[in-house]
């Protein structure tokens, strides 16, 4: 009689950074994986991607600050600071490199972690990435204009998101994709209800999206992934941030690659994990682990800029 497959559990941990409490979820052992979620979204929304991988890889998502169950002060929501956030998690956990996956505003905070600590990344994961171009839903666009904080304390309500879950389950049960859309509002919605949450939302909102869409962009930088490993993978039905972001950023990093997901559209890991799981486990499989020295960004940067000169000899 064969042996029952035993799930892996993906664990949720606390830690204290600078006294704030920071949440973040493990599963399984080997190389470092790390996984970095969307805006509205939490560690917990990678559990099935976690677990698929976790055979083969030690999986780590942190609650990003101001998301989840993580700690939501007043304070800087930039993608800088998402990223020191995680780079203090994982010197605090004793893990010094690591696979890099972002989903997202978590695809930003990845491409900004690679630009600020390059030593640390050993490849780089980009799905339905924000950051790499300047059109975006616009929803998340109307989201952040002015007087949207009172707007969501009066909106946000126990009923709507228990509707909204209902609804969501019976659309999943009929086989209707829609369903993982509602679930997904659900369990971004709940932590509204707080209204420290609300503003971190909203500031984390801000700092990368106008009503002119996303206001902050890599494009400019994406040539300097040339010796990191990268994946670009994008749902075919996105809505949120069109296809052709991932098409463009594929075209500019040297021997990136890039995949579709023929059923999904702005959440892969939650429409079909299935499908992601094997595009990232095939891509971590067959890659070898990329970095740069502190001692060579230099060069790197060099590479990729115009050389310096004395503003006296442009005068001259």
């Amino acid at each position: 009689m064969p042996l029952p497959t035993l799930t892996p559990q993906f664990e949720e941990w606390e830690i204290a950074l600078h006294g704030r409490r920071v949440i973040y979820r493990v599963a399984g052992s080997g190389p470092p994986v790390v996984l970095i979620h969307g805006m509205l979204n939490s560690s917990s929304h990678w559990q099935s991607v976690a677990q698929s991988l976790a055979g083969e890889y030690t999986v780590l998502a942190p609650d990003l600050i101001g998301h989840g169950d993580s700690a939501a002060p007043r304070g800087d929501y930039s993608l800088g600071a998402h990223a020191a956030s995680i780079r203090d998690l994982l010197a605090a956990i004793g893990i010094e490199r690591a696979s890099i996956v972002g989903h997202s505003l978590g695809g930003g905070v990845a491409m900004q972690f690679f630009y600020q600590f390059p030593q640390r990344v050993e490849r780089l994961v980009l799905i339905s990435s924000g950051g790499l171009g300047r059109e975006v839903s616009p929803v998340l666009r109307t989201a952040a204009l002015p007087g949207m904080s009172a707007l969501l304390s009066l909106t946000i309500h126990p009923r709507l998101l228990g509707a909204l879950r209902t609804s969501g389950t019976r659309l999943r049960e009929r086989g209707i994709g829609a369903g993982v859309y509602l679930q997904a509002i659900a369990r971004a919605l709940r932590p509204l209800e707080n209204g420290d949450a609300r503003q971190a939302f909203l500031h984390t909102l801000r700092s990368v999206i106008d009503m002119h869409g996303q206001r902050v962009s890599a494009t400019d930088r994406l040539g300097l992934l040339e010796s990191i490993p990268t994946l670009i993978v994008w749902g075919e039905r996105d809505r949120t941030i069109p296809i052709e972001h991932g098409r463009l950023a594929h075209q500019a990093i040297p021997h990136s690659v890039f995949r579709t997901i023929p059923g999904a559209a702005h959440f892969p890991h939650l429409e079909d994990p299935d499908a992601l799981s094997a595009l990232m486990l095939a891509f971590l499989a067959e890659t070898q682990p990329g970095g740069i020295d502190d001692a060579d960004w230099g060069a790197v940067l060099a590479q990729r800029s115009p050389r310096s000169r004395r503003l006296g000899d442009a005068a001259a």
